[in-house]
């Protein structure tokens, strides 16, 4: 018996379905997911990266329900998103502002936020000069750190970060590594994580999606 049926969730989902135009991603999809890591695997087209989103209420499920310590993600979306954050892989979203009003912006939707370790993980990172910088203007390693240093500094219940190892160098990657162990051992919150890369830090849960029913 998984560790998703002995310890109390924090995500709990129920029937999902969800489409795009051209095709059927999940259909009657049923997840429990418990504070700790949660390796979620599969192969390319999967739906890995549309899951993620679905539970970070960017998309919306078609069918069935997502809820987080109860908040459900249609009905009680404002609340279930203060309580998550989605971290991708996407070009760098209102690039028009710098570095430090870019994270000023996400900052005022988290009040509860921790500056101290967001300036421990930028030092961390090395990129705890680039707040005047554009986003537009970073690398996409900087941006990666920029997004990683903040995921990790957020309070939140449910964390989910898609593919962080790509585009960081090799400091980054052993900094990334112990940053989700500690938040790992804290079992503050449920992080669930994609990635190529083999983990250092033992997943609490690995998820695979290729044999996983209501995966289409």
């Amino acid at each position: 018996m998984g560790l998703e049926h002995i310890v109390a969730p924090v995500v709990e989902v129920d029937g999902l379905g969800f489409h795009f135009k051209t095709r059927s991603v999940f259909l009657g999809l049923d997840l429990r997911l418990a504070p700790g890591l949660t390796w979620l695997r599969g192969r390319n087209g999967r739906g890995k990266t549309t899951l993620l989103k679905l539970l970070g209420g960017a998309l919306s499920p078609a069918s069935g329900s997502i809820r987080l310590d109860g908040l459900d993600s249609r009905r009680d979306a404002l609340a279930y998103r203060r309580h998550s954050f989605y971290c991708g892989g996407e070009a760098p979203a209102l690039d028009w502002l710098t570095a430090g009003e870019w994270l000023d912006l996400h900052l005022s939707l988290y009040p509860d936020a921790d500056l101290t370790t967001l300036q421990a993980h930028l030092d961390l990172f090395g990129i705890a000069t680039v707040a005047a910088q554009p986003v537009s203007g970073l690398s996409l390693g900087q941006y990666k750190k920029l997004q990683l240093a903040l995921a990790l500094a957020l309070p939140v219940r449910l964390l989910l970060i898609d593919e962080p190892f790509n585009g960081l160098d090799a400091q980054a990657v052993e900094v990334l590594q112990d940053l989700l162990a500690r938040r790992e051992a804290s079992r503050s919150s449920c992080i669930v994580l994609t990635s190529h890369l083999p983990l250092r830090v033992a997943p609490t849960l690995t998820l695979d999606l290729d044999d996983r029913p209501g995966v289409l």
